[in-house]
């Protein structure tokens, strides 16, 4: 065996053993780590409102935090239910996709109440908007980008559309699935503009064609990045 080969044997193996040798994150270090991450996630969105009155503030954090961790509650209490049910039996993804809404009409229409009261309307667009990622405004603008020659009535039913899709994705519990929902409804849009004499695929490649090469362009038929 070379030098070569020894070495990155020796290497291979120290990892491994590093690996082995380092126990599991606690109960306890995995929700303080989940307890970081919403933390900062409700402090990001009060820096955008910026309200003036400490006490408004806290209270709008508190019910933020309070919603990321009823969101998780409800995916864990699914989880749960399918797992019971054995979660490898067909169709139990299409039973969470039924059921994820019915859990969480009532956790959403509570959570704009709450923040309805210290916010007005477009405090609480703001909150929903970094909620999504921006993900409205992103995609908008990424259709009128690529389809420039929109009519006004078009517009306005692809924003309404996705200030839909922004309703449902509040309640994903991931990234993913707030990717998947704006999805689910730009397949929609898109549709919608092809039974009008849209070409989306079309205009898409054109509009790609005329850009430099940029991994973060906005790309209708995609999930934007």
């Amino acid at each position: 065996m070379t030098g070569t080969m020894l070495m990155l044997t020796a290497i291979f193996a120290g990892l491994v053993s590093a690996q082995e040798s380092t126990p599991p994150f606690t109960a306890a270090e995995r929700e303080a780590a989940y307890t970081q991450s919403i933390e900062k996630r409700a402090t990001d969105i009060l820096q955008l409102l910026a309200l003036n009155d400490p006490a408004k503030s806290a209270k709008v954090h508190a019910v933020i935090v309070a919603q990321y961790r009823a969101l998780r509650a409800r995916d864990e209490a699914i989880d749960t239910m399918l797992k019971s049910l054995g979660k490898e039996a067909p169709g139990s993804e299409t039973n969470r996709a039924a059921i994820l809404p019915v859990l969480s009409r009532a956790l959403h229409d509570q959570f704009i109440a709450k923040l309805s009261t210290d916010l007005n309307a477009e405090q609480v667009e703001r909150v929903k908007d970094k909620m999504t990622y921006n993900k409205v405004k992103v995609t908008y603008d990424a259709y009128c980008e690529i389809l420039s020659n929109l009519s006004e009535n078009e517009k306005a039913r692809i924003l309404a559309a996705l200030k839909d899709a922004r309703e449902e994705a509040m309640d994903g519990g991931s990234a993913a699935e707030k990717s998947a929902i704006f999805q689910k409804y730009k397949n929609q849009i898109n549709a919608n503009l092809s039974a009008n004499g849209r070409d989306v695929a079309k205009a898409t490649r054109e509009w790609e064609a005329r850009q430099p090469k940029d991994d973060s362009a906005p790309v209708v038929t995609r999930s934007p990045k």
